[in-house]
């Protein structure tokens, strides 16, 4: 009885977003002392894919598989084929690679309130990087008020909330015209590895392709053509991938229990299978 109040219980609970642990609505009393210490990334380091925004799918394509999630249709970036992030290492993300949004804004966030449709800048307290009191890191409130790093961060993520928005808006006029289509990578490495990604989904080339011209002049306007065009281009970074995890592989074959050489891809390739907001107070 006991196990399955505890499963009830946890059914229950509250599911919070990627890398959060415990989020706080800030509050110039209850946080006037606390402070935000500097930190690496390594929180995303063990992150196979991220949620991005469509405003972010540019960007994201040149280094990344960007794909939709299987269950809601949000826009992702492939960042591994498995639990493993291959653009980050100790600490950093990859110099030359583009940084998700939602990696940038950690440990900040929209929270809900108890207000009809109401949000408010959280925080996860969480996070190694957020203390109280002492003078290592920069203060989130000054004098009863927001400090500069608060305000940014507050700035931040109203973009991003108001980003995300638009990206439903994209999301469901690919879903209206029915182009998402179920997909799955595979890939067999030189030590013997399956590596795999599946339940997720990208457009249908043909079905793009055969739009009706009325859909397609609307859609180049709104600038939604472009987006389709990144997503499908940047599908061909699922090699790009493997070749990041081989290199990984020769780097730490003990990783895998890999020989020393190179590992090879067999394949990769993506085949078919069966509001209102508060400022701080």
């Amino acid at each position: 009885m006991a196990d399955n109040a505890n499963a009830a219980a946890s059914t229950a609970a509250p599911m919070l977003p990627l890398f959060y642990k415990a989020l706080q609505p800030l509050h110039s009393t209850v946080h006037a002392d606390w402070r935000l210490k500097a930190g690496d990334v390594s929180f995303a380091a063990e992150t196979p894919f991220l949620p991005i925004v469509a405003s972010e799918i540019v960007s994201a394509a040149r280094t990344y598989p960007v794909v939709f999630a299987g269950d809601t249709a949000q826009p992702i970036a492939v960042l591994g084929l498995e639990p493993t992030n291959l653009f980050v290492e100790d600490g950093r993300w990859a110099s030359d690679c583009y940084i998700p949004a939602y990696v940038r804004r950690y440990p900040f966030t929209f929270g809900r309130t108890e207000e009809p449709d109401g949000f408010a800048l959280s925080i996860d307290s969480g996070s190694d990087r957020v203390v109280q009191g002492g003078t290592e890191g920069t203060a989130l409130f000054e004098d009863g008020k927001p400090s500069a790093l608060t305000q940014q961060a507050l700035e931040f993520c109203t973009a991003f909330g108001r980003e995300a928005e638009l990206t439903k808006l994209f999301t469901d006029a690919l879903k209206e015209k029915d182009l998402l289509v179920d997909r799955r990578a595979d890939a067999t490495l030189s030590d013997g590895r399956k590596l795999g990604l599946n339940n997720f989904l990208i457009v249908d080339a043909e079905k793009f392709a055969g739009l009706d011209d009325e859909t397609v002049v609307a859609w180049h306007k709104q600038g939604l053509l472009a987006l389709v065009h990144h997503h499908l281009a940047s599908l061909d970074r699922f090699r790009a991938l493997v070749d990041r995890q081989a290199l990984r592989l020769v780097a730490d074959p003990s990783s895998s229990g890999a020989s020393n050489e190179p590992a090879a891809a067999e394949a990769v390739a993506p085949a078919k299978s069966n509001k209102s907001r508060k400022v701080v107070s």
